[in-house]
């Protein structure tokens, strides 16, 4: 396919032609059966982030980036991944993994939207299969090994685990890795601009990670371990971003500010010491931000009358923001306020029906108050839409615990050992809940039939 310059017909982006060569190589499909295996690793080695909010704010956000984008499939993974260091990464299939610390350390949400327009890049050129396409040996067995040594890699903080797959598609991942970098910066750069973003905000975000590279001395931020960043690279986005106005582009939002004070709430594990760094935060700027991790900070002490105070004197100058009645509705619940909680949670579903975070958050409060039942269908109504999200499929058997529904917890507890790619740990559990189903015909049956199916696809797995 060839495409157009910027400024030509249609306003598309002159791209490399990637024709059916690429498709010969890796296909879509085969792309989505690595993605998958990729998944599994990431689930069952990396600690996740199971925070809603953020969940959705940055899925939001990285769909509403692929609109300008030239990411053809636009069913995307999010992984908010539990570690404070500096790193995103882009999978086959889709998949888009994000560090805590990238949000810590990108000042806006314009330097943020700048690393996942260039992980959207690297999806929309197909880097991966790129990769496989100068390989000789292009099985989908070796692709399959390559993308688990990079899984591991990336969760290790070890880029020499890399070196776990074929030897030779290694070789040619690092030989491509600064063209592929060069042209995702360039196709990431055009495609911030078409979202409305301060054309500068590529270039600050490299500096950021320059100076945390100069701050760590010879360790380098884990972003540039598996993107390296020359100064060639600084350059050329600040000169990209010349002639270009600045004028009516966006840099930041609420939400985004209030989510890098609740991660750094978060990565403080002593909550006195985040009250501490709070308090002198709000001494020295009394930003909305501020006030936010002070009122978090409060809650974590404990304090839960001068956390709502805070949260309230927020609310009243953004009363229908969902982010902070959200978290109000969080910290009633921990307050053990059910009532208030419950009425808020309520108001605010009926203005934003099935809403992902409040819909969580509603039910953890549900759980709270004993009432079982309804915690369940709000989170089985949430899996219609997110049938592949473990952290939910956890929550579940938490709740079916709770509830002494001990067969349906095992059938939930086997839900998320199969996405994380766990089929023994699966398989006993279904085995459990069999033996519980014996009088049971209907449900029996449809449990020995999952059996029947994890078997066989145990069976297809090892013959790859």
């Amino acid at each position: 396919m060839t495409l157009t310059l910027i400024g030509q017909e249609n306003n598309k982006l002159d791209l490399p032609e990637l024709g059916d060569r690429v498709s010969g190589a890796v296909s879509s499909d085969e792309e989505k059966i690595i993605g998958k295996e990729f998944l599994k690793q990431i689930y069952f080695q990396a600690p996740l982030i199971s925070d809603p909010l953020i969940q959705e704010y940055t899925e939001l956000l990285i769909y509403r980036l692929s609109e300008y984008s030239e990411v053809q499939d636009r069913q995307f993974t999010i992984l908010l991944i539990d570690d404070s260091s500096l790193n995103a990464f882009a999978a086959p299939g889709g998949i888009i993994g994000v560090n805590g610390g990238l949000f810590l350390n990108a000042a806006d949400e314009g330097q943020f939207s700048s690393v996942m327009a260039h992980e959207l890049a690297h999806l929309s050129q197909r880097h991966f299969a790129r990769n496989i396409l100068n390989a000789e040996d292009r099985s989908l067995g070796s692709s399959l090994a390559m993308i688990s040594s990079i899984a591991l890699a990336l969760i290790s903080n070890n880029p020499s685990a890399m070196t776990v797959g074929p030897a030779l598609i290694q070789t040619q991942n690092l030989r491509y890795s600064r063209l592929f970098e060069k042209e995702a910066d360039r196709v990431g750069f055009a495609n911030l601009i078409r979202a409305g973003y301060n054309p500068n905000s590529m270039g600050e975000m490299f500096e950021n990670m320059n100076n945390l590279k100069k701050l760590k001395g010879e360790i380098p931020p884990e972003f540039l371990l598996t993107h390296p960043l020359s100064s060639s690279r600084i350059n050329d986005a600040f000169n990209a971003a010349e002639g270009i106005s600045e004028e009516g582009t966006k840099k930041n939002s609420l939400e985004y500010s209030l989510i890098k004070s609740r991660l750094a709430v978060l990565y403080e594990k002593i909550p006195s010491q985040s009250l501490r760094l709070f308090k002198s935060k709000f001494e020295k700027n009394k930003s909305d931000a501020n006030i936010y991790g002070l009122a978090l900070s409060y809650a974590n002490n404990n304090n839960f009358n001068e956390s709502l105070g805070l949260l309230d004197a927020l609310i009243s100058k953004y009363p229908k923001n969902l982010f902070l009645n959200t978290t109000k509705i969080e910290i009633l619940t921990k307050a053990q306020k059910f009532d208030a909680a419950l009425n808020l949670s309520n108001r605010f579903l009926e203005i934003s029906p099935k809403n992902y975070p409040l819909t969580i958050t509603k039910s953890k409060l549900l759980l709270e108050m004993n009432r079982f039942f309804e915690s369940e269908e709000m989170i089985r109504d949430q899996l219609i839409r997110r049938n592949e999200d473990p952290q939910l499929w956890l929550l579940l058997s938490e709740i079916q615990r709770n509830s002494k529904n001990i067969v349906g917890y095992h059938q939930s507890r086997a839900e998320y050992f199969l996405l994380l790619g766990q089929n023994e740990q699966a398989l006993g559990q279904l085995e459990f809940a069999l033996n519980l189903t014996k009088n049971n015909f209907q449900v029996s049956e449809r449990i020995m039939n999952q059996i029947i199916l994890i078997r066989k696809e145990m069976g297809k797995s090892r013959a790859l």
